[in-house]
């Protein structure tokens, strides 16, 4: 009798996915033997190299049911202990995670106060991790300030920049965190390891009351003016403190914590 006509049915997902298991094949090859092309059997005699991979991506999923296909063939590709994987897969994963947020947060209120600055030539009080410096602020590099008595400054020794007049009348009154004060955290330079890197819960708090304790100890318990994408403004209008997020040690939305530090 002849091959009967008409259309093939498709294959399901679940086919696909049972056939790969049984055969360790990608599922690609194991939809091709479903849909009439090349038999698994075949591929993995012309392709063995390949194919041993395979083998050992569904033996390591054998044993550690938390592996998807794709972390396992990862864990074979590299070489690496599937622990030591799965922690550089996560690190990873929340750098992606953390510049995504970071695109979703317009920078139009922290770029307009910064320019305001540089255009009124404000003297401004720079706190640094161990000091306070009076300064004037020249220019606003990626990854840098540029001051016209201290230079060249990287953003992630910037604690807060504000009002030479602010911090003259209010600075002595803001309370301190004694341990961060005299051993000032140190900041990470990977942001997905930073207590606070995602600006994003802090949108919902602009206009109210937040406390935020600074990585010098500075303990700043005030309204939320504007977030950006790396920074946070806070105070009064003409009164604002610009405070980088790798800044931030802890925070506190009114009596709750805001998020784990």
């Amino acid at each position: 009798m002849g091959r009967p006509s008409g259309p093939r049915t498709p294959p399901t997902t679940a086919m696909i996915d049972d056939l790969a298991r049984r055969e360790r094949v990608p599922a690609r090859i194991a939809k091709g033997e479903l849909d009439g092309k090349m038999k698994c059997r075949i591929w993995k005699k012309l392709h063995g190299e390949e194919a041993r991979r395979f083998d050992k991506a569904y033996t390591l999923m054998e044993k550690h049911q938390e592996l998807s296909l794709a972390d396992a063939f990862g864990v074979v590709q590299s070489g690496l202990p599937v622990d030591q994987f799965m922690q550089r897969r996560a690190r990873v994963k929340k750098k992606e995670e953390v510049k995504k947020a970071r695109g979703e947060v317009a920078g139009d209120a922290v770029d307009a106060l910064l320019n305001g600055w540089l255009a009124a030539n404000t003297e401004l009080m720079v706190v640094l991790a161990e000091r306070t410096a009076l300064d004037n602020l020249k220019s606003v590099e990626r990854v840098s300030f540029v001051f016209e008595k201290m230079g060249q400054t990287e953003k992630l020794q910037v604690v807060a920049l504000t009002k030479q007049a602010l911090w003259e009348a209010k600075g002595n009154s803001f309370e301190r965190d004694p341990k961060l004060t005299q051993t000032p955290a140190p900041v990470t330079r990977q942001p997905a390891r930073r207590p606070y890197s995602d600006p994003r819960p802090f949108l919902e708090w602009v206009g109210k009351t937040i406390t935020i304790t600074l990585r010098n100890g500075l303990i700043l318990d005030l309204p939320l003016l504007g977030v950006g994408p790396f920074d946070l403004l806070l105070g009064t209008k003409e009164n604002e403190i610009f405070v980088p997020l790798h800044a931030v040690a802890k925070w506190l939305q009114g009596l709750a914590v805001g998020a784990p530090s």
